[in-house]
């Protein structure tokens, strides 16, 4: 109960954060869309709390954050934008997890694996949303979108999260594991 009780409070600040993060940007969506600010809280919020929270989290926020500021415009931005984070919380809390041990190897190959399949759902999903409306979604606009243009975000992300997650065992607030194999755990 107590740690569900500290995981959710964990998450409403992660919530809290992927809402007023992008404020740094200005509310310029060119900047933003560079930038990332919202992914940082999601995949921190994947790795700290686990899968559940990280998808949920990743779900509601770009949405919340429509409703309340207006940016991102809800369609299609925000809808794609919550099919996105909501993989990357989903797959990074998935596979950080599930390793057997968890240190900034394993950060970073969950960290890699989460960002290429966020961006992968992203393309889909703008290739349904834009199709419904009767746009078309080219492969480059998806290359564009996914990868060129946000090279900056991707950067900040794979130095800024593993500094944070080692900055987090070093406190002893969020401690790198190693998972006992199963043969020493019946060895107990």
């Amino acid at each position: 109960m107590k740690h569900n009780i500290k995981n959710l409070t964990l998450s409403a600040m992660f919530l809290a954060i992927g809402l007023v993060l992008p404020f740094l940007t200005g509310q310029v969506p060119k900047i933003g869309s560079m930038l990332l600010p919202m992914h940082i809280p999601i995949f921190l919020c994947g790795l700290i709390c686990g899968w559940q929270y990280g998808a949920a989290v990743g779900l509601i926020t770009p949405i919340l954050r429509s409703f309340i500021f207006g940016m991102p415009p809800l369609y299609p931005n925000a809808v794609a934008m919550a099919m996105e984070l909501l993989t990357y919380g989903l797959v990074i809390g998935l596979m950080y997890s599930r390793s057997r041990w968890q240190c900034v190897i394993s950060l970073y190959r969950s960290l890699l694996v989460a960002m290429i399949a966020g961006r992968a759902v992203w393309g889909v999903t703008e290739i349904i949303i834009l199709g419904i409306g009767g746009e078309a979604f080219t492969w480059e606009a998806f290359i564009a979108g996914a990868f060129l243009n946000a090279i900056p975000g991707i950067i900040i992300q794979l130095i800024l999260i593993p500094m944070i997650m080692v900055a987090l065992n070093r406190t002893g607030l969020v401690r790198f594991r190693k998972k006992e194999s199963p043969r020493a755990e019946t060895a107990k």
